[in-house]
């Protein structure tokens, strides 16, 4: 629930990368011993990815922000309600498949933003001697005389695909090239990782990776970088609200492409080391952005900045291409009064609007957090129901909100009434 309008004012420290976090939990599939990753977030896609891990033969300690991963002895087979909840768990198939020769593995769900085909993962796994078919609802992928080295040209640079390829090439024979790789910052810490397990891999952050297969890795420790689209989504909380504040621990050169619109849209933006300071004009500028792979603007930012049109004057222009139904969330934002016009991937926001409280549901997790932010600059009251989904990758969104003076709560509904959680 959230009662607005509200002017954000203060501080906001940034949490570990739920797509680092995750990627490194799976890579630690790889090796043998005792891993243990810093300042992981407690969202419930690591929960759940824990739980993953667990159903394997890991061992998983999760405390505060400290993950401890035991992994010795390993089975391919995944539970299906867990691979289900998450895409990520998809991530597993590489090093297992690398590892043990075979996995089998449910068609794996998470936000509902469109098709984000499965082929280019399964298609580099076969270019290294994999045999895979779908057995019902579950892909079942062997390689029995273990996997070999190839040159692979991805026909789209998918995060998850390079990181599953790149995953599984650590132990395979020969050597692999990954061309057309996506580039995003998260794959350069799970690069950084695998070397520090022993895997000989280069090439993360750039078109072109290379992979040289080892006989077996061993285990490593690792901090999970700063979650940029976290960030992102607090610094557009400044913007949409008309206030000023700073995000802390975050890498700033990971959202380049935002702070340049920001600016465009008139606000004065500061960076100091891993401090990003911003503060909303008297008058927000609308603005066109084109979402694109890294180091183009991110598409897990592109619902925020609709929620932030919203509050600008004149008409913005947003471009979706890499996401296909990432709009679904559009009805939502026009309950609150949000004039906006769709037409095919283009959609143009008219502001300023007084938008006025309603009641709201998050289809997918970006979306939620939009969601959030429009409700933080309505008139009144609103309640915007899917929290679980905004808790599949925010930490504790309405206390870090809280705390820079928004007036939100969480509340757990009972047979139509509402119950506060404070």
């Amino acid at each position: 629930m959230v009662e607005g309008p509200c002017r954000l004012q203060g501080a906001v420290q940034i949490s570990g990368a739920k797509n680092s976090a995750l990627k490194l939990m799976v890579a630690a599939l790889l090796g043998q011993g005792t891993f243990s990753l810093e300042n992981v977030p407690r969202i419930t896609d690591v929960q759940t990815m824990a739980e993953v891990l667990e159903s394997l033969g890991a061992g998983v300690v999760f405390q505060d922000h400290r993950m401890e991963i035991r992994v010795g002895a390993l089975h391919g087979r995944t539970p299906e309600h867990l691979v289900r909840s998450m895409r990520a768990s998809v991530q597993v198939m590489g090093p297992l498949l690398a590892r043990l020769g075979w996995v089998e593995v449910a068609l794996p769900g998470g936000c509902a933003i469109g098709s984000r085909p499965l082929d280019i993962h399964l298609a580099g796994l076969r270019q290294m001697g994999a045999s895979i078919t779908l057995n019902g609802s579950r892909l079942v992928a062997e390689a029995p005389r273990g996997l070999r080295g190839a040159d692979i040209t991805l026909r789209y640079p998918s995060v998850g695909a390079t990181e599953n390829i790149m995953m599984a090439a650590t132990l395979a024979k020969g050597e692999t090239v990954i061309r057309n790789a996506a580039q995003e910052p998260e794959i350069t810490d799970v690069q950084a990782f695998l070397q520090a397990m022993g895997a000989q891999v280069e090439g993360a952050g750039t078109p072109v990776i290379k992979v040289k297969g080892v006989g077996e890795l061993g285990c490593a420790q690792a901090a999970v970088m700063p979650d940029r689209i976290e960030a992102g989504t607090y610094l557009l909380g400044f913007l949409v609200t008309g206030g000023e504040g700073i995000v802390s621990k975050a890498r700033p050169e990971h959202f380049a492409p935002l702070l340049n619109v920001m600016r465009a849209m008139g606000a004065t933006v500061d960076v100091d080391g891993d401090q990003v300071y911003v503060a909303a004009p008297r008058r927000l500028r609308s603005f066109g952005l084109v979402t694109k792979p890294y180091p183009g603007f991110p598409t897990d930012l592109q619902p925020q900045m609709v929620a932030a049109a919203t509050q600008a004057h004149g008409a913005s222009e947003l471009k979706e291409t890499v996401f296909d139904q990432r709009f679904g969330y559009l009805t939502e934002l026009k309950k609150l009064g949000a004039v906006v016009r769709q037409k095919g991937q283009k959609v143009t926001v008219h502001g300023p609007v007084r938008l006025k409280g309603a009641e709201l549901k998050a289809g997918d997790l970006r979306a939620g957090a939009a969601l959030v932010l429009a409700a933080l600059a309505a008139q009144g009251t609103s309640v915007i129901r899917g929290a679980q989904h905004i808790d599949r990758g925010y930490e504790a969104m309405e206390s870090k909100l809280s705390a820079v003076g928004a007036c939100i709560r969480r509340v757990e509904e009972m047979g139509g009434s509402t119950c506060s959680m404070n």
